[in-house]
């Protein structure tokens, strides 16, 4: 029964996942001869986006593409050849996935490298044997890195703990190990929980649904991947059908949960901005100083004293930054948004940069 299940993710969706890597250079007709054959050797895989062997080497492509990305002297890239077939039909790819070794300065690969990728990494395409074949063509000593996951692993142990949690939001995908789809899925999902590993009240889950049958069961899973968001207020979880890409995923939760996060985890401008507070803001601003300035002041402070939750956190900010404006002039908020930029810009902790940027969002409505 569970291996007969259907995969549910759709092709487009697929072709859309497996080039959505960042650390694997996307090559295209444009940018090949701009990428390959320069100072740097390069290994190029040619992939189909419908051919399951490709989406197996994808998480392992992607592994190797991050391990890489720092080695000046090699480029990890990727052909799909259903988009580019003029340039895939030059090199003579004719099976999928073709791994093809450019060495440095020659847009020609290595002829006999192309028989033994296929031979020998058939069954054993891992990031770790593909490394070692790198290292050896391109004289570099690079170890593929050990990935820490951010996505949480569920089991009947921790299930109930984590998931039916009411204090939290909790998007989990149920898999299993053999499911191409899954496979392809992986790294994307990997992304979307590293996006909101900040946010202390959502969690990005998965289970391994062969292993956990009963659990699976119980929530009607009957295909691969299905995935299902508990919030807050709705343990019975519902079916997420949306998009595939990282951007969809990550629409989604801002709009259920939210937040204010975009696809590489960092806060938006609106992330921290009260809506409520605006009209109240927009009045202590055009008042005059003194009397009337202090009653609106005033007016704000009982709205940002009814604020719960992290908004509460929001209101004190709103509350510091008009008694700076109150204290210092109108043109605090503009200059101290103008500071911050400037200490956002610098290399400084996830936290502080968080920090700031709530504070810089919530001046701009002084400002």
């Amino acid at each position: 029964m569970w291996r007969s299940s259907i995969c549910f993710a759709a092709l487009t969706l697929l072709l859309v996942a497996s080039a959505s890597a960042d650390d694997v250079v996307v090559l295209t007709e444009e940018n090949f001869h701009q990428e390959v054959g320069k100072d740097r050797g390069a290994l190029v895989e040619f992939y189909a986006p419908w051919c399951g062997h490709c989406k197996k080497l994808a998480p392992e492509f992607e592994k190797l593409g991050a391990s890489f990305k720092k080695a000046k002297s090699v480029l990890i890239g990727k052909v799909d050849c259903d988009e580019h077939k003029s340039l895939c039909s030059k090199y003579g790819i004719s099976g999928y996935p073709t791994i093809q070794w450019f060495p440095k300065g020659s847009l020609e690969p290595k002829k006999w490298v192309i028989v033994f990728l296929e031979v020998l990494y058939e069954g054993a395409r891992t990031a770790e044997t593909l490394a070692e074949y790198v290292n050896n063509e391109g004289g570099t000593n690079v170890k593929i890195a050990a990935v820490t996951s951010n996505v949480v692993v569920l089991t009947p142990a921790n299930f109930n703990e984590i998931v039916l949690d009411e204090k939290k939001d909790v998007l989990v995908e149920f898999y299993a190990p053999w499911c191409g789809h899954c496979k392809s899925l992986a790294p994307i999902y990997e992304k979307v929980a590293t996006a909101f590993n900040l946010e202390e009240d959502v969690v990005i889950a998965n289970l391994d649904a062969d292993a956990h049958k009963d659990l699976a069961e119980k929530y009607g899973i009957t295909g691969f991947p299905t995935l299902k968001f508990f919030s807050k207020n709705n343990k019975g979880g519902e079916d997420y059908n949306g998009g595939r890409d990282v951007d969809d995923f990550v629409t989604f939760i801002n709009e259920k949960c939210g937040t204010n996060r975009d696809a590489k985890g960092k806060l938006t401008s609106k992330a921290g901005i009260i809506e409520d507070l605006g009209s109240l803001v927009k009045e202590f601003m055009s008042a005059k100083k003194g009397e009337e300035k202090k009653v609106v002041f005033k007016l704000l402070e009982e709205e940002a004293g009814k604020l719960k939750g992290s908004n509460a956190r929001y209101g004190k900010i709103y509350m510091k930054a008009a008694k700076s404006c109150m204290d210092k002039g109108s043109d605090y908020a503009k200059n101290e948004i103008l500071r911050l930029d400037r200490i956002i810009a610098k290399s400084i902790s996830p936290n502080k940069a968080e920090e700031f940027t709530l504070k810089k969002n919530i001046l701009s409505t002084f400002a």
